[in-house]
């Protein structure tokens, strides 16, 4: 069995605004294993300034990875479990060896093309006119549920433009998320809360960095607002920091990213928390090629959440890897009419 890797650059078609600044480019790499007869594609879909392996031996541990390939995925991933995106990518290369057609990962009706999966609808950062005509775009693209990324603009703005779907959409008719990326200050933060609590808003992801316990604690005790932990489980690498992040912090959802928090086995082990103190979970891309994101879509459904998924990320870049994966009505499809292919 012989393993490489490749970099790859994804050009957005659109510069795309968050709190950490302006997206144009995102690096992500490809590692590829073959045997005599079959081939294996993985994505390691590093996300510079917010993957806990944004590191600079990075490239030499997916070096390491692919010379040591023989050791077998569950070696390999307890070698690299300061590396999520790399243990991701090992799982999704080794599953795609396994499967029929290479990226059949998890055979299941999603994969036959008979079943779909709702997403939220996602608003990047920007003046207010463009924000407003990407809501305008994602209601007409029949999205039911919203996510507007808030923290980078004018707060009193953010709120008008909530204000606006609300004055057209009841919470019935459309489901409001908002993404703030640990842009709120623990001082600021509750006061935030208290302005966005009257937008009826399903869940603000994030309000304050991650890395303070005690006082996002203190927030999810105490929002009128749901709060919904996602960097706050990045570099958390064993179970029992998993336990008791969840334990101490007590959210009312976790996000899971898989390709920062180290794929299907650690996603797998934060869902088992959750589920033991009932806190619902669903399930993000993080600006992955295609390939991860059928990976994470693939997984996603059998997990048989009933929540909108954060998977539509697909169509954001110029030279994507052509797929069968396609965003329709708010759901994200497998169209088995479609056939990949490979540029890498």
């Amino acid at each position: 069995m012989k393993a490489n890797y490749t970099k790859y650059i994804l050009n957005f078609k659109q510069a795309s605004g968050t709190s950490r600044g302006v997206l144009q480019t995102k690096e992500t790499y490809f590692i590829v294993i073959s045997d005599q007869e079959k081939i294996g594609y993985g994505e390691t879909g590093l996300f510079r300034g917010l993957s806990a392996d944004d590191r600079n031996d990075y490239e030499e541990k997916l070096t390491w990875a692919c010379q040591h390939i023989y050791l077998g995925l569950e070696q390999l991933r307890a070698e690299l479990l300061e590396f999520p995106s790399i243990q991701f990518g090992l799982e999704q290369a080794f599953l795609s060896l396994e499967s029929v057609g290479n990226f059949e990962l998890f055979p299941s009706d999603f994969t036959k093309g008979e079943a779909s999966i709702p997403i939220n609808g996602l608003i990047w950062m920007g003046n207010e006119s463009f924000m407003q005509q990407q809501i305008e775009d994602k209601l007409k693209a029949g999205f039911n549920t919203i996510k507007m990324k808030i923290g980078a603009i004018d707060f009193d703005t953010e709120l008008k433009l909530l204000a606006a779907i609300r004055k057209q959409f009841s919470s019935k008719e459309i489901t409001l998320r908002v993404d703030a990326n640990g842009a709120f200050t623990s001082k600021n933060a509750l006061q935030k809360l208290d302005r966005l609590s009257a937008y009826d808003l399903h869940s603000i992801e994030q309000p304050i960095q991650q890395g303070q316990i005690k006082e996002m604690q203190d927030l999810c005790r105490k929002t009128p607002v749901p709060i919904a932990l996602d960097e706050e489980l990045i570099g958390v690498f064993s179970y029992q920091q998993k336990k008791e992040v969840l334990q101490e912090i007590q959210p009312q959802y976790i996000i899971l990213k898989p390709s920062l928090v180290g794929g299907f086995y650690g996603s797998n082990e934060w869902i088992s928390l959750a589920n033991k103190q009932k806190i619902p979970y669903w399930v993000t891309s993080a600006l992955e090629s295609n390939i991860g994101l059928n990976a994470i879509s693939q997984y996603t459904y059998t997990l048989e959440s009933n929540l909108p998924q954060g998977l539509g990320t697909g169509s954001l870049f110029t030279n994507n890897i052509k797929s069968p994966l396609e965003v329709r009505q708010g759901n994200i499809h497998y169209n088995t009419k479609k056939e990949w292919k490979i540029t890498i």
